[in-house]
Order: C-alpha cells, then structure tokens, then sequence
C-alpha cells in the first residue's frame, strides 16, 4: 500500500477516455475497476455504447503522441493489424472550397484507424495491466456518499439479466468517463450540489458512412482524401483506407444544419456527387458497397463548467465527452481524453487523490484550446446561432487567408496542421514571419472571399493573442 495513492479506483466508462483513466490510475492505485454495460473484452466491432464508432475517427497528432507514450509500439501493433500510418500532411490531402493544401512533411503521425479498431487494441493494452480489472454488462445507478454527503465512497450498479439486486463498489476515488450522456449534472443535484453550467453550439450535425470495394484507387499513397467543410461548401468528407487495405475504403460524408447525407444508395451517392473535389465521386460511383449506409446524428457541442462549480464532493472526477462533447469533425474528442488523463497524471504523482476542483481548473486548460477551434470555426456558418465578436471575425478572417495561402505554401500547411492538431500553441499561426508568408500569399493570389474558415486553429484564453467566442444564443 507503501507505493499507492489509495487502494480502490472506479472508473465509470469503458470509453477511450475511461481506458485512459485507467492506464494512468493503475500507476497510483492497487486496484482499479471499470464499469461498462457493453461487454467489453474482446470486442472488435462496433459498440452499442459508442453509436458515433461506426463512422470516420480522427486521433489528431497530440492523442497519438499521449498515446503512443502510455502504450510504446502501439502504432507498430497497428501496423501489424493493417493500419498504415503516415504523415499528417503528405499523406493526407486537405482541401477548402475545392483546393488542396501544399503537399507537407509535418513529422506528425496519422493513424488512420477505424474506433472499434483502435479501442480493440488499446482496450487490450489496458486489460494486460495486472491491476486493472473490468466488470462487464453492469448498469450504473448513482454514486455512494458518506452521510454528510461531502465524499463520494464508491458507485452503485446492478447486474443486467440479473434479480435487479443494487450492489455497491467502494471506491476511494470515483471517475465518471460516461460521455456525452453522463447523468453527473442529476447526481449532483440529488446530492445537495449545483449542477455545472453548459455552453451550446447548435450545430445539426449528421455523419453517413458506408464502406466500399473499389475498382480505382484514387488514393494511391495517401492515407485519406479530406474535403473539409466550410461555411462556402458546407458539405464535407473523409475518405480512407481500412485496416488491411485490399482497396476497402470508409466513406463518411458530413452535412450541417439539417442538411444531412442520406442513407439511400442514390441519394448517398448524389450528396458525394455535389462534393467540391471528384475524386471521391469518381471513386465509388462504380464501386462495390460493402454494407448499406448509417447515420449519426450530432444536434450540438456541449462544453460543462465544472471548473466553476465552488462546491462538489471530493473522491469524484469527471473526464472526456461527460465534460466537454465537441464537434466531431474536428477529430478532438479522442486526444482532448488523452490531453486529461496527462493532467491526471500530474496531479497523482504529488502523491494524494486529487482535489477536484483543482482537476477542473487544470483540465479547462486542456479544452479551452480545441473548444475555441470548434465552437469559433462553427460560428462561421450563419445558421449557428450565437454573437460573432469582433476578435472571432478577424481571427476566421486572417486564418482563412492563410487557408488560402497553404494552397501553395508547404510551410504554411505545416504550420496549420500542427496547430490544429493541437501540437503547437494557436500563437504560433500569429507570428510574425507566418503572417508575412501569409501575406505575400495574397499578394500572389487574392483571396476568394471573406469565407469564415471551418478548421480554426485554437487559441488561448491566458494570452492576449487568444480569444474567446461568445457562444450564448443570440
């Protein structure tokens, strides 16, 4: 017990971000247990507590770095498993509004694994830890509390099939990983505790993916062709290769605002006609579909204050989408998960179980960044609802020029997807040498228009470069 924080941790989530509390708990805990009502090992497909698993995911290069780090050779095992890796940006094509970014060697590793193949081989990871043990098909009732109600003491669960009977897991530290549906906020208020504000914005986002067996290949040797959506041509994709290769791609086609992809073959096939590149047309108008196509639908990104909550109980954390759920096509969700789980680990290595409302204040940290990059980049379709600032207008406005610019500048391509990869801070698309090649890039070709760019780099709340939207409802 000498070399341990405490002796129990509940984890409450299989999730990525629940797997990821668990690697990082098992270094400071004797025992650690998480909680799923899926069943869990050995599981290769999708899961029914992960609706969003049958579509496009994106680990952008900050989560695979974290990862990369708690788990060594996991892109090898991948590799192994058929998941080609490459660069960021010489593997990938990016384009806005039709054009394509300059090809760019960034050093940033893209795995383009699907989730259930990535969660399968990390999942496995976790469960070779010899102190971390999963309780399967369980649902999750509430938290225990000592009698005052200023500690929470373990989870109450139920076995499903079973008599219903209420059991209780002591726990000395309880960490709620349960996602974007996570019922923290009615625990909270059970217990004599504000429930945390929330920051909407309404985005009427829907994912339709089918999966195909081509005929041509237009990717060669990239690892995906990424149109990416702008308020100019709000329709987007991601077209990759699966695992195995084969010519056996993922077609995910994104729509905002209602306008949604359909699942119909022709009408699939008609929304990935009227894309800004033909490739990806070109591609699967003669291909053979693998499965009939599904969708999933995204209403809004919802960020949670916990950090500014003056009371919550000690011996409770809540990490991943159950704090912050954001726009998927951002491809954060993933990496913000693992961004916490390094905070976590920071704080545990002081030796105690960390006070939560120190957790939130650090964990903030880690959201502010991408919340900006999503939350500001949305706000530049006119339909999203809330108060365009003077500072996020000019911050869509110059990075959509330097968009434009990448067209043709390596550099600046890099520089992007560095910062939108949430490696570099967002200062770094301000300095001055970066602006001045942005510069010179409209000087040779003018910029199109004033199109609010879709992927925005983060910026920082702490700095007098960063800003902050204003994403109350107008």
């Amino acid at each position: 017990m000498a070399d341990h924080v405490a002796q129990r941790a509940v984890v409450l989530g299989g999730s990525m971000a629940g797997l990821l509390a668990a690697r990082v708990l098992s270094e400071s805990f004797a025992e650690v247990l998480v909680v799923d009502r899926d069943v869990l090992t050995g599981t290769e497909g999708p899961r029914r507590g992960v609706p969003h698993g049958r579509h496009a995911h994106g680990l952008v290069a900050a989560g695979q770095q974290i990862l990369e780090g708690y788990f060594p050779g996991l892109v090898d095992e991948l590799a192994a498993a058929g998941v080609v890796s490459g660069d960021f940006g010489a593997g990938c094509r990016w384009s806005f509004n039709g054009r394509s970014f300059a090809p760019s060697v960034t050093g940033l590793v893209s795995v383009p694994a699907t989730r259930p193949v990535l969660e399968f081989h990390i999942r496995r990871r976790v469960t070779a830890i010899p102190n971390v043990r999963f309780l399967e098909k369980h649902d999750i009732l509430g938290l225990q509390t000592t009698p005052d109600r200023s500690r929470v003491i373990g989870a109450r669960v139920v076995r499903q099939g079973g008599d219903l009977t209420e059991e209780v897991l002591p726990a000395d530290l309880v960490v709620d990983c349960t996602g974007r549906g996570s019922r923290m906020g009615v625990w909270l208020e059970e217990l004599g505790y504000r429930r945390p504000t929330e920051d909407k914005v309404k985005i009427g986002l829907a994912y339709t993916t089918r999966h195909f067996q081509l005929r041509t290949d237009p990717l060669g040797d990239l690892l995906a062709i990424i149109p990416v959506a702008t308020p100019g041509n709000p329709r987007g994709a991601l077209l990759y290769k699966l695992p195995g290769g084969g010519g056996r791609v993922e077609l995910s086609l994104t729509g905002v605002l209602g306008d949604h992809p359909p699942t119909d073959p022709a009408g699939f096939l008609e929304f990935t006609r009227s894309l800004p590149v033909p490739d990806i047309y070109d591609a699967i108008v003669d291909a053979e579909p693998l499965d009939d196509a599904v969708m999933f639908k995204y209403p809004a990104s919802v960020r949670r204050h916990y950090e500014k909550l003056t009371r919550f109980p000690a011996g409770l954390l809540v990490m991943g989408d159950a704090v912050c759920s954001f726009n998927p096509v951002y491809g954060q969700g993933m990496s913000v998960a693992a961004l916490e789980s390094r905070t976590l680990r920071r704080l545990l290595a002081k030796g105690t179980i960390p006070d939560p409302r120190r957790f939130f204040r650090d964990i903030a940290k880690d959201i502010d960044a991408p919340w900006e990059l999503s939350a500001t980049s949305d706000l530049g379709y006119a339909g999203v609802e809330g108060r365009r600032s003077l500072k996020v207008k000019f911050v869509n406005a110059y990075v959509a020029r330097l968009q434009e610019a990448a067209q043709e500048d390596p550099a600046l391509a890099t520089a992007f997807i560095r910062a939108a990869g949430l490696v570099d801070k967002p200062q770094a698309l301000m300095k001055p040498a970066t602006m001045l090649r942005v510069i010179r890039g409209m000087l040779r070709r003018p910029p199109a228009g004033l199109t609010a760019p879709t992927a925005l780099p983060p910026a920082s709340t702490s700095t007098v470069d960063g800003f902050t939207p204003d994403t109350r409802a107008a």
